[in-house]
């Protein structure tokens, strides 16, 4: 749950608001002084403080103003005794989000604390940097992906190896692969990562082995391949059933040989490159089916890691929704995205079909759309909380996208629409960047 600073004089009052609060759920510090109050806010960063507007030391306006410019982002409510209106009102002009008139019901407050910390944080405020795995680690912490990071250190220490990563769509092989590289003594060498699924077929072997100018229709120049770029390094063919079966035994004969000859060229060249290929096809069975070569399939798979779905990797879910909602909340540069309980349930008992990517592309659309809120149940699409396993994949899930993409483009054409087409105060109405603005509105196709 959310955590909630009191700064307040009256020990007494602190002490009952403390013990009520906790028992809503709330984590709550509390402050006596203004400089107390000030510490803690830089210490815990709590998601709202109540303020007294009277304090020993200096004034509870004095404090918001040290508050805006610290803690930019963070809903201050001020707490004000009889009299006080006209300077509750002034501190409503300095930022505060609202105030309480001593005395003040619970419920009062309990309604007033569910607004101020779902409400967006401010376009300015700049969250702390996410702390994002290391390079070349993998995050979480299941026994499945300690697994996984114990092979790909063993693996890591060959440097030539062939490894086949194996796994479904979105779970991220490509990582794995990087992880690879980079604890690899060809770390200081170059990473090539080409998808062959994206290559069209005439192309592929150009891509790969490079060709001279004139070689082919639209050839105006040398290119080098991707063999050659990668040379000391590692290459990684991403979706390698999809390489042409015509262009597999060219392919082979590099894998056997180490040199290749690019089209056009009479001269072989050789290049000393690590080969990590990865699927989320059986490529077994593709063999069986004639789509790929046998003698291919033995020469890549010498090793072979399975990257688990994140449906198995139970917490891990929550840790990489954390992870993901730091880097787009500073991308956005809002405070992150963060889930109460009821929707931590659900985020983790969904089945995940579009695995990583899915759970990415689900929290950077909850960041443009809710902002620096707190994420309940009710807010997550309604195939996760109606238990549906059904979904679209790759691209996040049908539902989820037909859900939040309509919500998404909605929310866009109102703040146009309310700022006469004016990007920059459009973006400063929905809280985001202008640039952010400006990616979104034309991945919508309303540039």
């Amino acid at each position: 749950m959310s955590t909630v600073l009191i700064i307040d004089d009256e020990v007494a009052l602190v002490r009952s608001l403390s013990f009520a609060l906790k028992g809503e759920g709330y984590t709550v510090y509390g402050a006596h002084t203004a400089a107390a109050g000030l510490e803690a806010a830089d210490q815990f960063r709590p998601e709202a403080i109540l303020l007294d507007l009277r304090l020993p030391d200096m004034s509870g306006q004095q404090v918001l103003d040290a508050l805006r410019t610290r803690h930019a982002g963070t809903p201050v409510v001020m707490i004000s005794a009889h009299g006080d209106t006209r300077e509750a009102v002034r501190a409503l002009k300095s930022g505060a989000v609202d105030y309480l008139s001593k005395p003040f019901e619970l419920d009062e407050l309990f309604q007033l604390l569910t607004s101020a910390v779902r409400r967006p944080r401010l376009v300015g405020d700049r969250p702390p940097p996410p702390s994002e795995p290391a390079a070349g680690t993998i995050a979480g912490d299941s026994r499945s992906i300690r697994a996984l990071e114990s092979l790909v250190g063993k693996v890591a220490e060959s440097s030539s190896a062939r490894v086949l990563v194996q796994g479904e769509s979105g779970t991220g092989k490509a990582l794995v692969a990087r992880a690879i590289h980079a604890r690899s003594a060809r770390a200081k060498k170059p990473f090539i990562e080409v998808n062959c699924a994206s290559l069209p077929e005439p192309l592929v072997e150009a891509e790969l082995f490079g060709a001279e100018k004139g070689a082919y229709t639209g050839a105006y120049d040398r290119r080098a391949g991707l063999i050659a770029l990668a040379d000391g390094g590692t290459l990684f063919l991403d979706e390698i059933g999809e390489l042409p079966l015509a262009l597999q035994p060219k392919f082979l004969h590099f894998l056997e040989n180490g040199d290749y000859r690019a089209i056009g060229s009479g001269q072989r060249r050789t290049a000393d490159v690590r080969v990590i290929a990865a699927t989320n096809r059986d490529l077994a069975e593709e063999v069986r089916a004639g789509r790929f070569r046998e003698d291919l399939f033995y020469r890549i798979n010498v090793i072979q890691i399975r990257v688990p779905p994140l449906r198995e990797r139970g917490d891990d879910i929550l840790r990489l929704a954390e992870l993901f909602a730091l880097r787009f909340g500073r991308e956005e540069r809002c405070r992150p995205i963060r889930f109460l309980p009821e929707a931590q349930a659900l985020l983790i008992a969904h089945p995940w079909p579009g695995n990583v990517r899915e759970l990415k592309n689900l929290i950077e659309r909850l960041t443009v759309l809710m902002p620096g809120q707190a994420i309940a149940a009710g807010d997550l699409p309604p195939d996760m909380r109606n238990g549906s396993a059904e979904s679209g994949g790759d691209d996040g899930g049908g539902s989820i996208v037909s859900c939040l993409a309509s919500t998404e483009r909605q929310l866009l054409e109102d703040a146009l629409r309310t700022t006469a087409g004016h990007k920059g105060r459009a973006a400063e109405l929905l809280g985001i960047s202008r640039h952010a603005l400006k990616r979104r509105l034309h991945r919508l196709g309303l540039d």
